[in-house]
């Protein structure tokens, strides 16, 4: 995954003389990033066997008053390329970015990133991700924005602004987004929270201190369908994907399981049995009309 991009106008010489008068500066940052996209993304597509998904995640400029127009610029820009979008009003990093989770502003984003997405790039399904900082009446609110405007998932969640007591490091007071084993379990829980306000109906990525097979395991009985891994490459490399697939698949087998789509959301018991019901039925429905 690609992040975050952003369009911007530094002020320079080279903004103010690039190609792209409707954009101004924008085109200068874009430019560079469609090259290298560009490259990653015929690197993975021609790469074989073909394996390769390439997701875009895309944030509002740090001194922008037009936060609507720096995604939907992205999306044209970027989306193209992108086998997902993400639209991140999250970052802890850029001041006011984290206000655009709020109902309102939330519901008049995503109506137009998604008219953008279906302009621009409509193979493309858009996640939108949000913090693990949000109250219950927060979550409450951007699961009804999302219900309502028919996007695709979530990801849950970014790095946190909360530094719990059991840090450790003499830099634990610094500014920025705390991320990897100390947010697991906030992430977990919003995960949680976030399956059963949407009732198990959107798809969510989750993310937070996954650094072993049963961290992933936790993520997918809260209601993850997909686990990404951010910090743990840092420590050990690529390689840390493969011990935790071979972590999970052992749990999955010792827990009677037979895929990953039966442990999701199975801490939701309510909503587990309901979609275990679906998927029977679903099942049963194909068997008759192969036999038939």
């Amino acid at each position: 995954q690609l992040a975050v991009v952003t369009t911007y106008d530094d002020g320079s010489e080279e903004s103010k003389n690039d190609d792209s008068e409707e954009e101004g500066g924008r085109s200068v940052i874009t430019n560079k990033l469609l090259w290298a996209l560009g490259w990653a993304w015929h690197r993975i597509m021609t790469a074989q066997p073909n394996q390769g998904i390439l997701g875009v995640n895309l944030g509002k400029n740090k001194t922008s008053d037009d936060e609507i127009g720096d995604y939907t610029t992205g999306i044209r820009k970027l989306g193209p390329y992108a086998d997902y979008l993400v639209i991140n009003v999250s970052s802890p990093n850029t001041p006011g970015l984290r206000s655009l989770q709020q109902r309102e502003p939330l519901y008049n984003l995503l109506t137009f990133t998604m008219k953008a997405r279906d302009e621009y790039a409509p193979h493309a399904p858009v996640y939108v991700k949000i913090a693990p900082d949000l109250s219950l009446s927060e979550m409450e609110d951007v699961a009804a924005v999302v219900m309502e405007t028919g996007i695709d998932g979530m990801i849950v969640s970014n790095t946190t602004n909360a530094r719990p007591e059991s840090l450790v490091s003499p830099n634990k007071r610094e500014v920025g987004g705390l991320s990897g084993a100390p947010i697991k379990n906030r992430s977990t829980e919003c995960i949680r929270t976030i399956y059963k306000l949407t009732n198990g109906t959107i798809p969510i990525i989750g993310v937070g201190g996954v650094g072993s097979g049963r961290d992933a395991y936790e993520k997918l009985k809260a209601g993850a369908s997909l686990v990404q891994v951010y910090s743990m490459m840092v420590y050990e490399g690529p390689g840390v994907v493969s011990r935790i697939r071979k972590e999970l698949a052992d749990l999955l087998v010792e827990n009677g399981y037979k895929s990953v789509e039966d442990v999701v959301g199975a801490d939701c018991e309510d909503i587990y049995w309901n979609r275990v019901e679906e998927r029977v039925k679903k099942r049963m429905e194909a068997e008759k009309i192969v036999t038939v």
